[in-house]
């Protein structure tokens, strides 16, 4: 990935701040500043990613394994950034996915339609420029497989 200075994106007038939109002086929306946490950018990501036909879902292997099995703790939340990972700088941003492409859609189209959704929706929404977006196709879903998302009870007692 690219090297990104900080953790999370700064935007704001205030001396040093990056500015994720251009303000002008009379703008009271530019004064002061604005911090966007890495999970919001992978939130956004993921969001965007699993809208393209074609990607069954993110993470591959075992990190959909685990993820299952966390995800079935009483007090756990569904992993809803599982399989993303960003980065994030004051100006900006890069990401990693790792997916599932359904079977029968041409990988290259669906990663080229899932970036311009990806890209897009960061930027629009964060005001971010993304640099990257890094993908690691890790499996593809046949037809007659089951949904490992959709089973019920725990696979491990």
């Amino acid at each position: 990935m690219t090297d990104l200075t900080t953790r999370s994106a700064t935007t704001g007038n205030a001396p040093g701040a990056a500015t994720g939109r251009r303000t002008g002086t009379g703008d009271p929306g530019g004064k002061g500043r604005t911090t966007i946490a890495d999970g919001v950018v992978a939130k956004i990501a993921a969001a965007s990613a699993r809208e393209v036909p074609g990607i069954h879902g993110l993470g591959t292997g075992m990190t959909r394994a685990l993820g299952a099995v966390r995800d079935r703790v009483p007090a756990g939340r569904p992993g809803q950034t599982r399989g993303v990972s960003v980065e994030v700088g004051e100006r900006q941003t890069a990401v990693d996915l790792d997916v599932v492409v359904e079977y029968g859609y041409p990988i290259t189209d669906v990663i080229a339609d899932m970036r311009v959704a990806v890209i897009g929706a960061v930027e629009r929404m964060t005001g971010l420029e993304v640099v990257e977006v890094n993908v690691a196709v890790g499996d593809v879903r046949l037809p007659d497989e089951p949904d490992e998302e959709s089973q019920d009870g725990p696979r491990v007692t």
